[in-house]
This record gives structure tokens, C-alpha cells and sequence, in this order.
């Protein structure tokens, strides 16, 4: 298993829009084969950047679930969306593995 984190530098005056975008993500993402963690956007600090986390089984298996988003009605219209609106400056990928896992459970008080 590896963990995508896409970073985006975002418009400040467009986190509505970005926040839109990650909505629209949430429900394509699971359903074309990819375990979303999440979309993260501005709360404190910095105005302009915003994550996306997700599993996905290895990288073969990313390049099947990119061609199932780009066939993806919800997903072309998201792409478009993002193209359109340009709320999105800036997007990096890197994939990561988990190398601390198993975890221990939370001590509780």
C-alpha cells in the first residue's frame, strides 16, 4: 500500500471553490478504487494550501484508477471545473509508504 499527498497552492479569495472541488473529489475518488483519506483546506496559517491523501494498492494500480477518473463523468466535470475556475495555482504529487505501521493502540486516561 502507498499513500498519495497531493499538495495545491490555492487562490486565497477561492478556498470556497477548492472546498467544492474536494467535496466533488469525496464522492469520486472511493468509488473508482482508491481509499480517500481526505481534503484538507485552509483553517489556520496558510491561505493557499490545501492536501489531498489517499491509499491506493501500488503505482499499476494508480495508473488503472487515473483512467478510471478521466472516464468518470463526475470526475471529467471536476477536472473542468478546476481548468475553468483556475482556483488551483500550483499541484504536487508524491507517493509515500507507511513505514512505522503497526501502530500501537492510544493509551487512554
Amino acid at each position: 500500500m502507498i499513500t498519495c499527498f497531493i499538495r495545491y497552492e490555492i487562490d486565497p479569495f477561492r478556498k470556497d471553490a477548492f472546498a467544492e472541488y474536494a467535496r466533488n473529489w469525496g464522492q469520486v475518488i472511493p468509488r473508482n478504487g482508491a481509499d480517500l483519506i481526505g481534503y484538507f483546506g485552509p483553517h489556520e496559517g496558510s491561505a493557499t494550501t490545501g492536501y489531498g491523501v489517499y491509499n491506493i494498492e501500488s503505482l499499476a494500480a494508480y495508473e488503472a484508477y487515473r483512467a478510471r477518473l478521466a472516464a468518470d463523468p463526475l470526475g471529467r466535470e471536476n477536472y473542468e471545473f478546476a481548468r475553468r475556475e483556475r482556483f488551483i495555482l500550483k499541484e504536487d504529487r508524491i507517493f509515500l509508504k507507511n513505514v512505522s505501521a503497526p501502530h500501537a493502540a492510544p493509551v487512554l486516561p
